[in-house]
């Protein structure tokens, strides 16, 4: 039997595998015309904030314009969120904070201690280093004479 038949086996369509770790897709190829404009619509309001943030330099306060560029992204970012991609988007996003949940996260004291052994393995990576540089400096300059 080739490997891949193996493959093919253990993760055949109704297999209990299957069905807990994978989602069926939609096998459409191409977004719709009002995705399209969505899209363009997001890209044109982002490009609008950044516009208005150069175009009224010195006759608008800096918070201001930072504010154009801060509306822009915003507006931008809901237009897209309406399309397919951003409910895709989403979904993506709630499923991470979900798997966020799930996460056992380490108490300070052990946060604290990886830390000082990541900084005691740099120091002697790099102390290390210098050695070997050293030694080859040495090197050189013992081959070439100087």
């Amino acid at each position: 039997m080739p490997p891949h038949a193996t493959y093919e086996r253990r993760y055949e369509k109704g297999s209990k595998k299957n069905r807990m770790n994978s989602r069926v897709e939609s096998s459409k190829s191409g977004a719709s015309a009002g995705d399209i404009v969505k899209y363009a619509l997001a890209l044109l309001l982002v490009v609008a904030g950044v516009f208005a943030f150069y175009w009224f330099d010195g006759q608008w306060p800096t918070a201001l314009r930072v504010l154009a560029v801060v509306a822009g992204l915003v507006a931008g970012a809901i237009a897209f969120m309406t399309s397919i991609k951003g409910a895709q988007t989403r979904e993506f996003l709630s499923e991470s904070r979900f798997e966020l949940r799930k996460v056992v996260w380490p108490t300070r004291q052990e946060a604290m201690r990886t830390t000082w052994v990541v900084v005691l393995v740099v120091i002697i990576m790099s102390l290390i280093l210098a050695a070997f540089d050293l030694v080859i400096q040495w090197l050189v300059k013992l081959l070439l004479g100087q």
